[in-house]
């Protein structure tokens, strides 16, 4: 803040870490009581933009929250500041560059997903009822069982039960 008078300040932060979850849970909110500080008409000064945010994402989604309120924001280093025209620009290309982020990370997910498949793995959870038991299950609920008694018998939780059933596509007793 050596560059900006002090007179101008209503308040000053010293070295605010970038949002994490330690912050998010309010254990050490220097940062949240910064933004929380902050009203319509103030400018929230910091010396370089990794001090506000962990990511591209996090960043945009704080400066658009201040925007919302009517709060400028100006970077001392990267010289940005969303109250001139420059500023604004600025900020639409971080939000392009944020969004071309997203996508790129997703496209690269999907495609160590599918090359995972056909490397043989499977991904999620693994089920908790293996397919044997589940072909003795709905033989028993095809002759007549309860879906209380199944689960009793098998020691499964009914929504457990009722979940893999949906999931493999059992309608009901056969009826012959």
């Amino acid at each position: 803040m050596a560059s900006r008078p002090a007179r101008l300040c209503r308040r000053a932060y010293r070295n605010i870490q970038p949002q994490d979850s330690r912050y998010d849970r309010g254990t050490a909110g220097g940062q949240v009581t910064c933004l929380e500080f902050l009203k319509a008409g103030d400018t929230l000064v910091v010396w370089k933009l990794d001090r506000l945010g962990r990511s591209l994402t996090n960043l945009l989604a704080i400066i658009t929250d201040l925007k919302n309120r009517g709060v400028a924001f100006r970077s001392l280093t990267e010289q940005m500041d969303t109250s001139t025209p420059h500023g604004e620009l600025l900020f639409s290309l971080f939000g392009a560059l944020a969004q071309y982020e997203r996508a790129l990370t997703r496209e690269r997910v999907m495609a160590g997903l599918v090359a995972a498949r056909r490397r043989g793995r499977r991904g999620g959870r693994p089920p908790s009822i293996d397919a044997e038991t589940i072909e003795q299950i709905t033989a028993a609920l095809d002759a007549g069982a309860s879906k209380a008694s199944v689960c009793r018998s098998f020691k499964v939780p009914r929504s457990t039960l009722i979940g893999t059933l949906d999931r493999i596509g059992w309608t009901g007793p056969v009826k012959a």
